[in-house]
């Protein structure tokens, strides 16, 4: 009789590594909160102003992303940005077509407006750092070659403003925003225009505890548990906190100086545990001379704008996501 599996590894609620290798991310919370991280089912016709596809983008690695029409100004010959977005999770759990991400992408693209593609990365431990910056990199590609016209997606040849791309990623996400960019930032583009980049909450820390994250309690979305846990599963073999991707302000990264950058809009939440090592990423780009601005959310924590629950029941909390909306799309308008 085959002996039973042995959970060697456990980020409660999330995640459970098997003796075997296998990894179980059945969502384990409570009942109340699984729909934030169910599928929301693709739909090409219009619900809430907003359709969805999604599209094997290289069927060697099956790679996928989503993409997300608005309804509004689709069919009128206007070309509208592309946000290409990662998505967060510690790179060990979450999917592009979560619930959490459908809510607040049908309102971001109406806002901007934009069409956004969101890139399922593949996910730590079975496929360690830096395999979310490849996937991600993998993505801009596909799209400078729509732009080349040496592949085609119908939703996004006659519609994408190839001019106009930005890189948009929370918590995780965001350090595959600034990893992409910088890769970016090594070459010929060509006929795509990286045009920003927008690292919301992202999860820069250093190996050495942060002030904020000694003096807050965590949240919903993170704990100091599961910054520990989902890294260690994330990161090379052998590497701690203060590598490139998980620290790109420290002195094992390339010296952001040297960058080829986009502008950046940085957000921020005050209560985030990570708040001060994001805040040194950002002091890190002006010293440097890059073109960076800061959205800071007061009284919140991170990633607050994806737990519809909490904005459902507090107002304070719905203004401030409307406002990181309006942040982002202005963003956006003005590049």
């Amino acid at each position: 009789m085959a002996s039973e599996k042995v959970v060697v590894e456990e980020v409660p609620n999330w995640l459970r590594v098997y003796d075997d290798g296998s990894v179980d991310r059945t969502w384990t919370g409570p009942t109340q909160a699984k729909f934030l991280v169910t599928p929301v089912p693709p739909s090409e016709t219009f619900i809430d102003g907003v359709a969805t596809r999604d599209v094997v983008i290289n069927p060697h690695s099956d790679l996928s992303v989503r993409i997300y029409v608005p309804e509004e100004k689709c069919n009128d010959g206007v070309r509208l940005p592309v946000l290409l977005h990662f998505h967060g999770g510690g790179f060990c759990v979450t999917q592009a077509d979560w619930y959490i991400y459908h809510q607040f992408y049908t309102k971001l693209i109406a806002s901007a407006p934009a069409i956004c593609v969101s890139v399922n990365l593949r996910l730590a431990p079975g496929h360690r750092l830096p395999a979310a910056i490849d996937d991600g990199y993998a993505a801009l590609s596909w799209l400078r070659s729509l732009a080349r016209a040496e592949l085609s997606e119908p939703w996004l040849g006659t519609r994408a403003d190839f001019s106009r791309v930005f890189l948009m990623g929370d918590s995780s996400g965001g350090n595959v925003v600034h990893g992409v960019a910088a890769r970016a930032g090594k070459e010929d583009l060509e006929l795509l225009r990286l045009a920003g980049g927008v690292p919301v909450h992202p999860g820069f820390v250093r190996a050495e505890r942060s002030r904020s994250e000694l003096e807050f309690p965590g949240s919903a979305f993170l704990t100091l548990e599961m910054i520990d846990k989902f890294l260690a599963l994330a990161l090379p073999v052998g590497s701690n906190k203060d590598h490139p991707i998980t620290c790109p302000m420290g002195p094992m990264a390339p010296p952001i100086g040297g960058l080829r950058l986009p502008p950046f809009l940085v957000a921020v939440a005050e209560r985030d545990l990570m708040r001060d090592t994001q805040l040194e990423y950002v002091a890190e780009m002006k010293r440097s001379g890059k073109d960076v601005n800061l959205v800071f959310s007061p009284g919140m924590d991170h990633c607050f704008h994806l737990n519809k629950i909490a904005i459902d029941s507090d107002p304070n909390m719905a203004i401030q996501t409307d406002m990181l909306i309006t942040a982002v799309s202005e963003f956006i308008r003005m590049h």
